[in-house]
């Protein structure tokens, strides 16, 4: 990554350079919550309580901090309605769509491949995968 000013576009991430932005955008994205997160949204939109029972098992506040993270970085949109009680919805942006169809992809792959990867881990006498 070719460091910029404050002023200066970033023209590119590095995910090896230490302090470059773009880790924490692989950390928002690839967390556990994030995952899911953007697998829900790419279903459609979402309202919080709505996103929080689809996921199960995220708390209030994990699932808040996920998705203040995911807007602050442009991939999660956060409509707010003015009504009473507030209504507020959350989608993805086109950013966001383009990120989840390639988290889509490494769940299907996770999930497609558990039955090998349980084999593996009896075979290993490793722990079977825990759930929550």
């Amino acid at each position: 990554m070719t460091m910029s000013t404050s002023d200066e576009p970033l023209l590119r991430g590095d995910l090896f350079a230490e302090a470059c932005p773009s880790r924490e955008v692989l950390r928002h994205v690839t967390s556990r919550w994030g995952v899911l997160v953007l697998v829900a949204l790419r279903r459609g939109t979402h309202r919080f309580s709505d996103l929080r029972r689809v996921i199960g098992g995220v708390s209030e506040k994990m699932l808040a901090q996920t998705l203040q993270a995911l807007e602050a970085d442009a991939i999660v949109l956060r409509v707010a309605h003015p009504v009473v009680p507030p209504h507020v919805e959350y989608s993805l942006t086109p950013l966001g769509r383009e990120v989840a169809e390639r988290v889509q992809d490494l769940a299907d792959w996770i999930e497609g491949s558990m039955p090998v990867i349980e084999q593996a881990r009896r075979k290993s006498g490793a722990q079977p995968a825990r759930l929550g």
